[in-house]
């Protein structure tokens, strides 16, 4: 058992010793996870995000939205859109033409989000948009006491959101829809009642190894090196040294961890000995398999031919004895019949 614990304690740390980058302090009580940044001393300074009051918030390029939730194993994170101006079909960033992020940035809109445009003009008619009468939008405005005020305004248009034109906005304007709604990963057969509340799911994409401008700015140095980037000119990076690999999720140098004996590991390769003790003794087993089924088969025959053998000596057996039967019957019947008042008229038959 010490061993054990001594093995898993040594995994944790070879997690943790090749740290080349800082995660930023929770924000409240959610954490921040790397690479978003609250701050120019921790996380990528590319994927900024901000903590108001202990409350994380995601800039776009013309408004400000609350994060609700963070997933940093998948890199996405959901927003909270916009709510509806008083009782109106109207949502509150009309002003500023709905979300629209920084193409620039490592961040876009993700395929799970079902945009629902409302209060649209007829112009959308002529759009790719589902804006149909059976389109999903006219079930959420008749089943949702918020979205009630928009019955008034007949059209609206239900889509999937990440292709070309909506990985990075989701717009409302004046000439075209002027109210949306988003749910991530929504199920269409699931009542509206039991719909998740309205989000916009952002995605980021893995961060690149930390910028330097020397060997000092790269937080730990035994695992990384301030070498320039061969993809972008005047730019350095902390790149991780021999024998360790970038975890962009996690923001470090990670170790290959190979060996999984808590007794610790030798200097041998036991892989092959290990792959050949496999093969053979799965070869083994399945020709074990084959020669009993082989073996079976082969007795049931011969129980079948000794049984089909035994049944025609039975036969034969049984003929033998009525012919026997049959002559010294005649042979009686001659003698009787040779003073013909003992000759009795039967037969066998």
């Amino acid at each position: 058992m010490p061993d054990l614990l001594l093995f898993t304690a040594a995994l944790l740390l070879c997690a943790v010793c090749a740290m080349s980058a800082d995660r930023c302090p929770d924000c409240g009580t959610t954490p921040v996870p790397y690479p978003l940044s609250t701050g120019d001393n921790c996380g990528d300074q590319e994927y900024k995000i901000r903590c108001d009051a202990g409350t994380l918030r995601f800039d776009t390029l013309n408004n400000s939205y609350s994060i609700s939730s963070i997933s940093p194993e998948i890199q996405r994170f959901e927003i909270r859109p916009a709510s509806f101006e008083g009782n109106t079909c109207v949502t509150t960033d009309l002003p500023t033409e709905g979300i629209q992020l920084n193409e620039s940035l490592p961040f876009n809109v993700t395929s799970s989000n079902t945009i629902m445009f409302l209060n649209c003009s007829d112009s959308l008619l002529r759009s790719p948009l589902n804006c149909s009468s059976i389109s999903l939008c006219h079930t959420y405005i008749n089943d949702t006491q918020e979205a009630a005020v928009c019955g008034d305004s007949p059209i609206c248009c239900t889509f999937r959101a990440g292709g070309s034109t909506t990985s990075y906005s989701i717009r409302v304007r004046e000439a075209g829809c002027r109210a949306y709604r988003s749910f991530v990963n929504l199920d269409y057969a699931t009542p509206v009642s039991r719909w998740p509340e309205p989000g916009v799911e952002i995605q980021w994409v893995s961060p690149r190894e930390p910028v330097c401008r020397s060997q000092s700015d790269c937080t730990d140095g035994m695992n990384s090196t301030c070498a320039p980037d061969p993809t972008t000119t005047g730019v350095s990076r902390c790149f991780c040294k021999s024998g360790l690999w970038w975890d962009p999720v996690g923001g470090f140098c990670a170790q290959n961890v190979t060996c999984q004996d808590p007794d610790g590991c030798g200097s041998t390769n036991k892989t092959p000995l290990i792959a050949g003790l496999t093969v053979g003794i799965g070869a083994a087993l399945i020709g074990a398999i084959i020669a009993i089924l082989v073996y079976k088969r082969h007795r049931r025959i011969k129980e079948a031919q000794d049984r089909l053998a035994k049944e025609r000596e039975e036969i034969l057996n049984a003929s033998k004895l009525i012919y026997i039967a049959s002559i010294t019957f005649q042979s009686i019947k001659g003698q009787l019949c040779q003073n013909k008042k003992y000759c009795i008229p039967f037969h066998l038959n």
